[in-house]
């Protein structure tokens, strides 16, 4: 007897990490973890095959945990050599490219561009010289014409992989932000537990059905209680409880910006009191309890404005991926 598929979200696996087993992909905030499966490996590598990497190439993985591992792991199985550098250290992270000898740069869309343009503005080197023949970006949105401006600069072929969010793994590919992501990715409606054509991307499961957070809609976008800032899902829920806990605080508004090559994120609060607006410890309580949830970092901004009823969180996402919290609201 076939029985219905369960409908899952983000939200639904945060008890996760107490009962699966295996190797875990393990959130950084340890809200999911998945166990890692041979199929995430072969997809990743698939992808790689796709890229253009091959047997005589090396490639170096730029990306944070859990993601950096399971490429590497692939790229292994792919490449002639693999290494995990890291998200961090941009003069590090050009050491390693030079001392493996890559071909093949992993890394996110904007740690990409950052490390572009640290090239050009502080190290004053030539992307050139790296001799990079393939740059794999995955993990985030990638702004418009960053493939085409990553491949002018490092006159290297650029491919987009759109990366399974709870285990960093391949799901779709393309070599263009004009083109549409291959192979077919299953859909969703946003307000209702059944499959489109367009809308939510989902990965199905033998009884399960797990929605991404990620929509097609036009272009890629994010939906849901989780906000993608930098490469990582911060839980909008946490937030809004650990801001509740914290005395006099009556509402918050978290503004997320790519002004430069980087996500910014910002958190206002709006005090019930006007005695704690200029409080240094009340702020120091707010950065300790963001520190708590989430390795992103998250500026703490003080309104001067107050007021005494707790008003919900907002939401304010600058660059236009995010489309919202309540996915009824969204049809």
């Amino acid at each position: 007897m076939n029985h219905p598929a369960r409908w899952l979200t983000r939200d639904d696996l945060a008890s996760s990490a107490a009962t699966a087993s295996g190797l875990l992909q393990l959130s950084p905030d340890a809200s999911s973890a998945v166990p890692l499966t041979p199929h995430d490996v072969a997809t990743t590598a698939d992808a790689l095959r796709a890229a253009g990497v091959g047997e005589r190439d090396r490639v170096v993985v730029a990306l944070a945990e859990p993601a950096g591992s399971l490429w590497a792991s692939a790229s292994a199985e792919v490449a002639a050599a693999a290494a995990t550098a890291g998200p961090r250290g941009r003069m590090r992270l050009h050491h390693l490219l030079s001392s493996v000898r890559a071909t093949t740069l992993v890394a996110t869309p904007t740690g990409a561009m950052d490390f572009l343009a640290r090239l050009h503005l502080e190290f004053l080197l030539d992307p050139l010289d790296l001799g990079l023949r393939q740059v794999i970006v995955t993990g985030e949105i990638a702004s418009p014409h960053t493939l085409t401006h990553l491949a002018g600069e490092f006159d290297a072929t650029v491919t987009e992989v759109l990366a399974n969010p709870f285990s960093g793994a391949a799901m779709a590919w393309r070599s263009s932000q004009e083109s549409d992501f291959a192979p077919a990715l299953r859909k969703a409606r946003l307000g209702k537990d059944e499959f489109a054509d367009s809308g939510e991307i989902v990965v199905a499961g033998d009884d399960t059905v797990l929605r991404t957070g990620y929509v097609m809609r036009g272009s890629l976008h994010t939906v849901g209680d989780h906000l993608l800032i930098r490469g990582v899902w911060v839980s909008l829920a946490r937030l809004d409880k650990a801001m509740s806990k914290i005395d006099g605080v009556a509402g918050w508004e978290l503004t997320v910006s790519r002004q430069g090559t980087l996500d910014a994120a910002v958190l206002t609060i709006r005090f019930a009191r006007q005695s704690l607006v200029g409080n240094p410890m009340w702020k120091s309580r707010i950065e300790q309890a963001l520190h708590g949830l989430t390795p992103v970092k998250i500026a703490v901004e003080i309104s001067p404005e107050v007021g005494e009823s707790r008003t919900p969180g907002i939401v304010t996402d600058q660059r236009g991926q995010h489309l919202g919290r309540d996915r009824a609201l969204l049809t």
